[in-house]
């Protein structure tokens, strides 16, 4: 499935047609800046929403990654780094795919009601490589608090990265490699 695949340059923040020309399955490299956002960050934000209140940042075209790194080890920007599980955060990204939320980064499968958002809004969800917390570390060349530092880990951060290993899950039409992947590894096995 990934032989000889070419591997994607992708900028961040995202446009409306860099999420449109990917598809499930492409394996990219990220460069720019994301945040970070976990379940408590998420909670905060919805609260806010609700409240009618300002985020703590501006979503647009923006990616989020769903990470609570460990402490950075003297000399390193960051500790480890991998993805959690994305589900987790599923009742609460709507509201922000809303808001212009292009594209995510976690691992594991969504849910409907966030398939169908993404492709109404235009949005993009990214798997990383769970287990290899530390490898993805080494992309992630700066890291800066941005908001509820209370949460330690969990907080919001603004990561820059250089050459962020991922693969595109889930792409703005729908496109599931979680429903299509195993199928596809099943027909070259035969």
């Amino acid at each position: 499935m990934f032989e000889n695949q070419e591997i994607k340059r992708i900028d961040l923040p995202l446009t409306s047609e860099t999420v449109r020309g990917l598809r499930a399955g492409d394996r990219v490299r990220l460069y720019g800046k994301l945040y970070t956002a976990r379940d408590a960050a998420h909670k905060r934000l919805a609260e806010l929403l609700q409240k009618g209140q300002p985020l703590p940042v501006d979503l647009q075209d923006q990616t989020l990654y769903y990470v609570g790194p460990s402490p950075a080890k003297p000399g390193y920007v960051i500790g480890s780094a991998g993805p959690t599980s994305s589900y987790r955060m599923d009742s609460l990204t709507v509201p922000l795919l809303k808001l212009g939320l292009k594209g995510m980064i976690g691992k594991g499968v969504r849910s409907h009601e966030v398939i169908d958002a993404m492709k109404q809004y235009g949005a993009v969800y990214f798997c990383a490589v769970g287990g290899a917390a530390a490898l993805i570390a080494r992309s992630i060349i700066k890291s800066e608090l941005v908001a509820y530092e209370d949460l330690g880990p969990e907080a919001i951060y603004c990561l820059t990265v250089e050459d962020f290993p991922a693969i595109v899950a889930i792409d703005a039409q729908g496109n599931d490699l979680y429903q299509t992947g195993p199928e596809d590894w099943r027909r070259g096995r035969e």
